[in-house]
């Protein structure tokens, strides 16, 4: 059978393009090389959990076309993301609000922390920044970036912020109110029953092969499709003719303990450089699990190397060059397009993948 489509990848990008060219009556084959679908918002169920296997995915939008989308398929709890950081023996608020600069400086008003951190900003006299460290210096002074932003940082992109471009913080997230929300989005939540249906649903009416690499079946059946999407890595869609890209990694272990409750919140942020980890996920609180035991991951991010999942781009300024000139040999392509992060070389939040997916189906009319 010859389909209309081959859409490599089955996570959001794949699978909501997927639906879109199905409700028009084209005709689609699905793959992944994994043994499941859904990518990195895939969830296993263990011990009554469910476990974010690639890292916690919380839904968060200010598209109300996306959030009414995305509602065909599940319905979303009331979660919102209010993480906290421990550095050292210190635990604060994120994002940094005044409860994080209370607990700093022991202030109560927005006026004092507003004096406090432009006191520290006006005393570096940083007017340009040169590197991460001297625009987040400059942003948010020195308590913030010593106890919250540096180490952090450094142990997500593996390098000094010094050694970081300035351009990848643009801005911090400042808030002088005791809001905890991390996000300013107007609508959020987890989806009651996990990500996995929603994937499912929207793969309904395509043909779905798993545990297959799309090289290996384009050489074994090379007229499979009319069209292809492909989600991988645009590198290596092209054989790196140009040179690999840069990605970034990340490495969970995670593990099951005999307690009902870790540490008392979904996400917990560990910010002084010498914890190997980032953060300390505690996957029952997405949900607001009572069972008598509970599953954490601990993250740690790596530098990507091939045969490892690559989750993020390096976007700085030698690696967009790169992706450019991969980007001109994709305009060329008369039957091949490219979505998703890796097909994109671009971060997205959930969100924008979905609408990045309508709208390449749209394109395709």
């Amino acid at each position: 059978m010859k389909y209309d489509y081959l859409i490599v990848g089955a996570g959001l990008y794949g699978a909501v393009f997927a639906h879109e060219m199905t409700r028009r009556g084209k005709s689609c084959l699905v793959i992944d090389k994994r043994d499941h679908i859904a990518g990195n918002v895939y969830c296993r169920e263990q011990s009554g959990i469910r476990v974010h296997q690639y890292g916690a995915h919380i839904f968060h939008t200010s598209d109300r076309r996306v959030w009414d989308y995305i509602n065909q398929f599940a319905e979303f709890n009331q979660y919102i993301n209010s993480p906290v950081a421990i550095y050292h023996d210190e635990l604060y608020n994120l994002p940094f609000n005044m409860n994080t600069f209370s607990r700093l400086w022991g202030i109560r008003t927005p006026a004092e922390a507003k004096t406090v951190i432009q006191k520290q900003i006006s005393a570096l006299g940083i007017t340009n920044p040169q590197n991460l460290e001297e625009q987040a210096l400059s942003l948010v002074g020195t308590d913030v970036y010593t106890k919250l932003v540096k180490g952090y940082t450094e142990k997500q992109w593996g390098r000094d912020c010094k050694a970081l471009p300035a351009f990848i913080i643009k801005r911090l997230p400042i808030r002088f109110t005791f809001d905890n929300n991390y996000f300013n989005d107007r609508y959020q939540g987890i989806p009651v029953g996990g990500y996995n249906q929603i994937v499912e649903k929207l793969l309904e009416g395509s043909d779905v092969q798993l545990n297959t690499d799309y090289f290996d079946l384009c050489r074994e059946l090379p007229d499979i499709a009319g069209r292809t999407l492909f989600t991988g890595m645009i590198d290596a869609f092209y054989d790196y003719w140009f040179g690999p890209l840069a990605y970034r990694s990340v490495r969970f272990e995670t593990e099951e303990l005999p307690m009902d409750n870790y540490q008392g919140n979904a996400v917990v942020n560990y910010t002084a450089r010498e914890v190997p980890y980032t953060r300390i996920i505690e996957h029952k609180h997405f949900e607001f699990g009572t069972q008598p035991t509970t599953i954490i991951s601990r993250e740690y991010p790596m530098e990507w190397t091939p045969g490892i999942e690559p989750y993020y781009p390096v976007n700085d300024e030698e690696n967009n060059a790169l992706y450019g000139k991969y980007r001109a040999l994709a305009a060329k392509e008369k039957t091949v397009i490219f979505g998703g992060r890796l097909g994109h070389y671009r971060y997205y939040d959930m969100d924008k993948v979905i609408a990045a997916a309508l709208e390449a189906a749209a394109a395709e009319q």
